[in-house]
């Protein structure tokens, strides 16, 4: 199975990156600009392959069409291995990007494999079950990152990583809570949620006046912050300051610690429609976070 692209993309393929990542993801186009410029377009053509992988859920109109797109990029990835490429813009820019840094075959099949399993189960039942979905997809993302940046090999920058990762993971579920029950869906694990006598179907209809869904949100937001804090803490000896090789890819950490301060402002109810909005502070603290090495 191919995906529709016009032409202009295949010609072109770092620009259709690019222009993907500014539509779809403001907050990584932001972002791409504190890469140093000769890797820029790999960024860009990375989380166009993230971006692409994350919203064939959303897409597709069944399972099966989803899984005939994961499987297309599989065999994209084994081509692109082979030196073949598929001719899609995303799969010529990972190409591109392959040539030019050592980024691990494994890490993208492990993106699709875990994008593929939440066709059959977008929501988890424990906690455990989240975080290992995080480990395998934003997490993942960032060891790519730190792979594109030549600092794979560091312990600290990728154990740091994987915590920013659960941040992130979370924080994009709770910021999306209100479209996903709008669709009858509850991305809070339902551990949390049964723990605190949430009622899906009141959610469904009542949104942020359902019962105990606030108690919910703190806790789940709870954990959000304790990796956060967690990978903080991994730069201490340095004084909080991630190296500066390293601070684009921590910069993705920024996002989602602003969505978290947010949250806590509106007494943790995620349906406030003040968390819709985008903020003027974030390309703030993204500027700052760079030049002071913090997030």
């Amino acid at each position: 199975m191919s995906t529709h692209v016009s032409e202009g993309g295949a010609s072109d393929p770092i620009a259709y990156c690019r222009d993907l990542v500014r539509k779809r993801d403001y907050e990584a186009f932001l972002t791409s600009h504190f890469y140093p410029r000769e890797v820029q377009g790999a960024y860009l053509a990375l989380r166009a392959f993230y971006i692409e992988l994350a919203t064939v859920q959303e897409s597709v109109s069944n399972n099966m069409i989803g899984k005939m797109r994961m499987q297309f990029w599989r065999d994209a990835v084994k081509s692109i291995s082979d030196g073949q490429p598929p001719r899609h813009p995303i799969a010529l820019a990972l190409f591109d990007v392959t040539r030019r840094a050592k980024i691990q075959p494994y890490h993208l099949k492990r993106i699709i494999d875990a994008r593929d399993a939440e066709l059959h189960t977008p929501t988890h039942l424990t906690l455990d079950s989240l975080l290992a979905h995080a480990e395998s997809t934003s997490s993942t993302f960032l060891y790519l990152l730190l792979s594109l940046l030549n600092l794979s090999s560091s312990h600290t920058l990728s154990h740091a990583a994987s915590h920013v990762g659960v941040t992130q993971t979370i924080s994009t579920l709770l910021r999306s809570l209100p479209f996903h029950a709008q669709r009858g869906r509850l991305v809070i694990p339902a551990e949390i949620t049964a723990k605190h006598g949430v009622n899906q179907e009141e959610v469904f209809r009542q949104g942020g006046n359902a019962k105990g869904i606030d108690d919910a949100v703190y806790e789940f937001a709870t954990v959000a912050n304790d990796h956060l804090i967690t990978a903080r803490e991994m730069f201490k000896e340095s004084g909080g300051k991630v190296p500066g090789q390293a601070r684009p890819v921590f910069l993705s950490a920024i996002p989602a610690a602003l969505y978290l301060e947010r949250l806590e402002k509106v007494n943790f109810d995620a349906f406030h429609p003040s968390l819709q909005m985008k903020t003027w502070r974030l390309p703030w603290r993204v500027w700052k976070g760079y030049y002071a090495g913090g997030f």
